[in-house]
């Protein structure tokens, strides 16, 4: 919504500093998984963008407050680590399973090769509860759409015979954090992203106002075909503080 593959939407930055002009609190609440908090943070400061480093929501944090006190499994990209804080990280006998996302480099074929998966699998056998920083099925890069990790979460379900507790969009714990940093209630809240189902769809069944960008993951098929209707499609959030203005 903001970026692809760490290359700026153009007015992305502007649009942002001139909704932070206009008196709006902001949250950027994100799924991505290939980074730590912090380095998103340095990344979007790099890109542009004005934010403060509590103002970023990663799933790699959310998850550390689900998975305190247990011993934990974790497919995960090595940078999300960071965010995981003081989380018991063993390779067996664990309480729960958690399954990061996939990201653009090799290491994506390490963390999940078959036998990390097969023993993931053999501990939700065991008994350990399977979690998910997100279940998103792809995920939009300059090369175009690349496989996400959601297939994997799917697999382990379908195998094991157990659901994944989701801690990152569109879960109710993750819209709600957000919220609770706000301060704000949730039908004056407006969620902005690229993502129909995540994004939109989530924010919807959280009672937040929504607004649909053609960038990113945008897919105009998917909105003809689906049953989740934003509030509002723009052609991109530089396109945003304008028709917000406006309303």
């Amino acid at each position: 919504m903001l970026h692809v593959s760490g290359q700026p939407i153009r007015g992305a930055a502007e649009a942002v500093s001139r909704l932070r002009e206009n008196g709006h609190r902001l949250r950027f609440v994100t799924n991505s998984t290939t980074q730590s908090r912090r380095s998103l943070v340095d990344g979007m400061r790099e890109m542009g963008f004005q934010l403060e480093d509590d103002e970023l929501q990663t799933t790699g944090v959310a998850a550390a407050r689900a998975l305190a006190g247990k011993r934990v499994l974790a497919l995960t990209m090595s940078a999300v680590l960071d965010d995981l804080g003081d989380v018991e990280l063993v390779g067996e006998d664990a309480e729960a399973v958690l399954i990061g996302g996939a990201g653009e480099t090799e290491e994506t074929n390490r963390v999940f090769s078959y036998m990390n998966l097969a023993r993931a699998f053999a501990e939700l056998e065991l008994g350990a509860e399977l979690y998910a920083l997100h279940k998103n099925r792809w995920w939009q890069t300059s090369r175009g759409p690349l496989l996400d990790s959601g297939c994997f979460v799917a697999g382990l379900e379908f195998a094991a015979d157990v659901e994944a507790t989701v801690v990152g969009k569109p879960s109710t714990p993750y819209f709600a954090a957000a919220l609770e940093a706000l301060d704000a209630d949730p039908e004056m809240t407006w969620m902005v992203g690229d993502d129909i189902e995540a994004d939109v769809g989530g924010a919807q069944q959280h009672g937040l106002k929504t607004a649909l960008v053609r960038t990113g993951k945008f897919r105009p098929d998917t909105v003809e075909r689906g049953t989740v209707m934003p509030d509002a499609i723009l052609s991109s959030i530089a396109a945003f503080p304008e028709w917000l203005e406006e309303q």
